[in-house]
């Protein structure tokens, strides 16, 4: 995939599981609510009233008689109780009589009966509502509910103890106000509430995502109408011992014999009494957690911010710098969604962060690959024309051969065999190849010794450049001893030619040193590292006249007054291409 478009991809990528709310972002995202909702105190407004496995064998076994239960009912009254709300249902009339008993002793004060869903059941009753905006629709949609006897439930108000779960099967959120057929029916937290307050309507704002009790303030929901649980230690009580009830609102439930099902939240499981007064609780606590309606668009926001400043900054920036951004922009956005959870705004940003580390990693990866093709390619091309440590220096800064060039001062040298034409006419290619191989190999060697760089071969003509890429000190100076070195080579192979019956190899040599323009000539994927301008045109032409002139090398002016070398200057020549004669000067002993 082009490069270009590697971005855009994983942008769009990342993004999906957060537009689409896939299972698992979701259950990542539930997570991180429950590890940093901080812990609230109770509001005081709640007690729960246990029965105990203990107060189930001292009273003779599972069901309570209803007489019983109106004794509970007078005697949590008589203690101080504001209002009585029992998490259980009594769907069928008390074998031993007892129910008028019961629905008398409900009647005495605010009292609520608690309605579970079931399939079988019918349409909880609905209750009176006033909706503000348009009704979008939405809500949980309530199922068929098991209510109370006819006589208990014209004693008291009903309300639904259902508790829907997230995707990982755990309660966390509860529906207030449940849709039906017909309206909306109350959760038996919000009733009770409604009870206590003396109220007879809800008021449901649409536009503002918020369920209204007269006389009470605002509560807030999501679209579903349900409310974030803030988990607290509401103060329990027992049967032995009601004082705790005095001014209370008292939530009645029983937690023995496994009577009722426990329910799975993020706390852990659950009796319902328990889960009903969290409720309960949650709603009058004022900064209690809600997930605002407008939290995708921000989780996207951060999403984007962050994704964008990962793989431009990254691009840019080197490793180590890098890893000190990762670190304060991770810990930046994660300390920003720590508090907005502190403060009740349950905005993820846990799939931000991992994306962030994504997108920066492959950014990372793709620019390291990037270099490390280029550090091949720098080691390809110039491994065998440079001493092994310049080109190591090279792939430590390949900065230094991106493409494009840079005026720059440096030596050229030119070298070109004598007579190779009527060589090659005269002996077969393999000899020719053999000697040629031979020859250029010789005068490599004398190029990488002093520091130079093997630019190209031309045929049977060398071109070397001393102080570019990398600068060389006094390269003037390395360029004559790299000729001097060169025609010494030569010396040695053309007695080893002579021992093996071939023919003796001439060079003749030119040098000139100016300003040039040095870098890559090429694309971004097949480059050349070359040099041009008139300082190498003229060290071509001045080889081309050693022959003319009768002397093995040539100097140019710049070089020779540059070099630490005692010269002997030559009449000045004219070249094609110069209009002006070139002053020229070769060794003393040439």
């Amino acid at each position: 995939m082009n490069k270009k478009y590697i971005f855009p991809a994983l942008l769009i990528g990342l993004a999906l599981p957060l537009l689409m709310q896939l299972t698992p972002l979701e259950i990542l995202k539930l997570k991180t609510f429950d590890a940093f909702v901080k812990e609230q105190d109770p509001t005081g407004n709640f007690v729960i009233l246990d029965i105990t496995e203990a107060d189930i064998e001292k009273e003779g076994g599972w069901p309570l008689p209803r007489r019983r239960l109106a004794e509970i009912q007078v005697d949590l009254l008589n203690a101080g109780s504001y209002s009585q709300a029992w998490a259980l249902t009594f769907p069928q009339p008390d074998r031993l009589g007892g129910d008028e008993a019961f629905a008398e002793a409900l009647s005495y004060g605010p009292s609520v009966l608690a309605m579970f869903e079931s399939d079988t059941g019918n349409y909880p009753p609905t209750v009176g509502t006033v909706i503000l905006g348009e009704d979008t629709g939405g809500g949980y949609e309530a199922r068929g509910v098991v209510e109370n006897i006819d006589i208990l439930k014209e004693n008291a108000s009903q309300g639904v103890a259902s508790a829907p779960t997230d995707v990982d099967g755990l309660v966390r959120q509860y529906p207030l106000l449940l849709r039906t057929e017909t309206g909306f029916a109350p959760s038996l937290p919000i009733e009770i509430i409604k009870k206590v307050s003396g109220a007879d309507t809800y008021i449901i704002n649409m536009s503002d995502g918020e369920i209204r009790v007269p006389s009470l303030p605002p509560i807030s929901v999501d679209s579903a109408h349900r409310k974030w649980i803030s988990y607290v230690n509401t103060p329990v009580i027992t049967l032995d011992d009601l004082s705790g009830a005095k001014d209370k609102i008292t939530i009645i439930g029983t937690s023995g014999g496994g009577i009722m099902p426990q329910v799975p939240t993020s706390k852990g499981l659950m009796y319902p009494h328990y889960l009903q007064a969290a409720v309960a609780e949650s709603i009058l606590i004022e900064d209690s957690p809600r997930i605002p309606e407008w939290h995708l668009g921000a989780e996207l926001a951060i999403f984007v911010l962050l994704a964008l400043m990962s793989w431009f900054l990254t691009q840019k920036l080197s490793m180590s710098v890098g890893l000190i951004y990762f670190g304060i922009s991770a810990s930046s956005v994660a300390a920003f969604g720590y508090y907005t959870i502190q403060d009740g705004l349950l905005l993820d940003v846990t799939w931000s962060l991992i994306s962030q580390f994504i997108i920066g990693s492959t950014s990372y990866y793709l620019k390291y690959r990037e270099e490390y093709i280029l550090r091949q390619q720098i080691k390809k091309q110039f491994e065998h024309y440079l001493d092994k440590r310049q080109v190591a220096i090279l792939q430590k800064s390949p900065e230094k051969l991106k493409l494009g060039g840079e005026r720059r001062y440096i030596t050229v040298l030119f070298t070109d065999v004598r007579g190779f034409t009527s060589m090659s006419e005269s002996m077969s290619a393999e000899d020719v190849t053999y000697i040629m191989n031979r020859a250029l190999t010789a005068q490599v060697e004398a190029v990488k010794k002093y520091g130079g760089m093997v630019d190209k071969f031309i045929g049977d003509a060398l071109m070397a450049v001393f102080s570019a890429p990398l600068d060389l000190e006094n390269h003037e100076s390395k360029a004559i001893e790299c000729a001097i070195q060169m025609q010494k080579n030569m010396e040695d192979l053309n007695i080893e030619l002579e021992e093996e019956g071939l023919p003796p190899v001439a060079i003749g040599i030119g040098i000139n040193s100016g300003e040039a323009i040095v870098g890559n000539m090429g694309s971004d994927t097949r480059f050349d590292y070359t040099c041009i301008g008139s300082p190498v045109n003229e060290a071509a032409r001045l080889e081309s006249s050693c022959k003319e002139v009768g002397v093995d090398l040539i100097i140019g002016r710049t070089t020779a007054l540059k070099s630490d070398y005692t010269l002997r200057e030559l009449d000045p020549i004219k070249v094609k291409g110069v209009e002006r004669p070139l002053v020229i000067y070769t060794l003393l002993d040439n």
